[in-house]
């Protein structure tokens, strides 16, 4: 009966995408379909859903969007591509730099690709053709840094891994910040080398004073990972608190410093979250649901036992692994994958010794890299929809980006060091 359940479970899932059903549908349509067929127990579904969500570390997901959401609104994005163009803008490739640093910045305030992408390209993008820029190479820039905001934390996809795997968030947040700089550090230079070749141009100097006044209207924004951050590695709050204290602070600054933020505003904002939010945990809910039905018609022992027994260096197995990674994230989002592959790589990681803090950001870097690779890349659909760029367009010039940041990867996946001696240095095991 297994295998014709596993058949079952696994067709009909790859039949519903081929069919363009979305993601979450798939996952919830197949699992309750093998659930009815094979008779595993339909009132069990209630309680997986409930099991599911009603996890302490996931309330930081939607305050984190909430906070992103907040902060975007209130202008703080603006004024920081205000400061960052004002700082490094001027020199040659000079704003490519600073569409990466910005997205690299901000990723550290909402935690997600696609909203990165949403609040810094509409900004960035028209700033970079004004002077010259081509405006795929623009959309390529901002797209292929935002997938960093899942690395860089605070991240939505460390929330989930760190709660499927009962690895503590805040070392998690800790063990990203290395890897995630040193992937930005290659994208970075691939669009400073790329700009100086196709003579891309800065914009008018600037004088001290403009910045200083820049540097002061961003200041508050430039604070918010600090306080964020700060809190966490400090030992004052949880990352969930953390998410609780970004919402606040994003309030105050918008409400009483900018006063960019109306009671109509707030109101669109909060619907805006809950949107983001609604799907995020539908999709934590169904994919739990399928991991279930996974594992009780045996798929994931047997899968784990093929694993196990292949001879072989553990160093192939991780470059099998991570190319695994590369196509699954072509077509499904990290969350998704965490909770299909996750319980497989569990065992796998406790026989074979790995660190499960720097298999986690290895696992969240490769699956940044489907933000950017078609047929599912999140971050191009809506930086080509920002820039008014087919998908085709834009990853004529992407594609660049994804060959360094899998240079990125290989690094981060072979040198576990750069993920764990951060963590070991503040004391984190």
């Amino acid at each position: 009966m297994s295998e014709w359940a596993a058949a079952l479970l696994v067709g009909s899932f790859a039949l519903l995408l081929l069919l363009r059903a979305p993601i979450a549908v798939a996952l919830g349509l197949s699992s309750v379909f093998t659930i009815w067929i094979y008779d595993l127990g339909i009132p069990v579904l209630s309680y997986n859903v409930w099991a599911g969500i009603a996890k302490f570390p996931l309330l930081a997901i939607p305050f984190f969007i909430l906070a992103g959401v907040i902060m975007e609104k209130a202008g703080m994005a603006g004024r920081i591509v205000h400061f960052i163009r004002l700082l490094v803008g001027h020199l040659p490739g000079g704003l490519a730099l600073a569409a990466v640093g910005v997205a690299l910045f901000w990723g550290a305030v909402s935690g997600s690709g696609p909203a990165t992408v949403a609040a810094l390209g509409t900004i960035l993008i028209p700033g970079m053709a004004r002077v010259g820029y081509d405006r795929a190479f623009a959309t390529a820039v901002v797209a292929a840094t935002s997938e960093l905001s899942i690395v860089i934390p605070p991240s939505i996809a460390l929330i989930v891994y760190g709660t499927l795997t009962s690895q503590s968030v805040g070392t998690l947040f800790v063990a990203g910040v290395v890897p995630g700089l040193v992937v930005g550090a290659l994208l970075g230079a691939l669009a400073l080398v790329l700009s100086i070749r196709r003579g891309y141009g800065g914009e008018e100097p600037t004088q001290p004073g403009q910045v200083w006044e820049a540097f002061k209207e961003a200041g508050w924004g430039l604070l918010a990972p600090v306080i964020i951050l700060g809190g966490i590695y400090g030992g004052v709050f949880t990352p969930t608190e953390a998410a609780a204290v970004a919402v606040f602070y994003g309030l105050f600054v918008g409400l009483v410093v900018y006063r960019s933020l109306s009671l109509r505003s707030l109101y669109r904002t909060l619907v805006e979250a809950t949107i983001s939010t609604s799907v995020i945990m539908i999709v934590v809910t169904l994919a739990g649901i399928f991991s279930w039905t996974a594992s009780t018609i045996g798929v994931i022992d047997r899968v784990t036992q093929a694993i196990l027994a292949l001879d072989g260096s553990p160093l192939l197995l991780l470059l099998v692994l991570n190319l695994f990674l590369l196509v699954v994230g072509m077509f499904l989002d990290a969350i998704s994958v965490y909770y299909i592959f996750l319980p497989i790589f569990i065992p796998v990681m406790a026989h074979l010794g790995w660190n499960p803090i720097w298999f986690g950001i290895m696992m969240t870097v490769n699956l940044a890299l489907g933000q950017i690779t078609p047929p599912v890349a999140v971050n191009l659909y809506m930086g080509a929809h920002v820039a008014g760029l087919s998908l085709e367009e834009v990853w004529r010039e992407v594609w660049r980006f994804a060959a360094a940041a899998a240079v990125g990867l290989l690094i981060v996946a072979y040198v576990p060091q750069l993920s764990l001696w951060l963590p070991w240095a503040l004391g984190m095991r």
